[in-house]
């Protein structure tokens, strides 16, 4: 009896052990990278004029990602970037501010902000396809329709 719970008691802190937060250097997690916040691209910045309104400041921009109730008259767009595999992290400000007649007076942050390449958005990662250089043989062909399938078939029989 004695030696059961002695063995026990060894098993036990064998499989205790086995859940340290050791490991060993050749085992990694993934960690994905993280972004959040308002990404704000140079042209974005470049279109913002002294005296715009704030529906035009937030057409532009987007919406802050701050509107502070004791500073009403200042907007801040925030962003922050971790990468998953070096733990980097990147943040970044910028700063709206208005005047009494809620026009744009002044911002302030990086003047400089990042393009969409370098902040690895997944804007950056997506194809852009113009529709506008069609050749005119391609604009005259009939357009191929696809058959519905079995089950919008049925659908379509029974009347839904």
């Amino acid at each position: 009896m004695r030696r059961s719970r002695t063995l026990l008691f060894v098993v036990a802190c064998s499989l205790l052990a086995a859940c340290s937060s050791y490991k060993p250097s050749f085992i990694n997690e993934y960690r994905i990278d993280v972004q959040q916040g308002n990404v704000l691209t140079q042209e974005m910045v470049g279109q913002l004029k002294p005296g715009q309104t704030r529906d035009q400041v937030r057409f532009i921009l987007g919406s802050p990602l701050i509107t502070d109730i004791f500073h009403r008259q200042r907007w801040d767009y925030v962003y922050r970037f971790r990468n998953g595999r070096t733990g980097a992290v990147e943040a970044r400000q910028f700063s709206v501010f208005f005047d009494a007649e809620d026009r744009l007076a002044r911002v302030a942050g990086l003047a400089e902000v990042g393009a969409v390449d370098e902040l690895n958005t997944t804007v950056s990662r997506s194809r852009l396809i113009d529709l506008g250089t069609l050749s005119a043989e391609a604009a005259e062909q009939p357009l191929v329709t696809e058959e519905p399938g079995f089950f919008r078939r049925m659908m379509n029989k029974v009347g839904l």
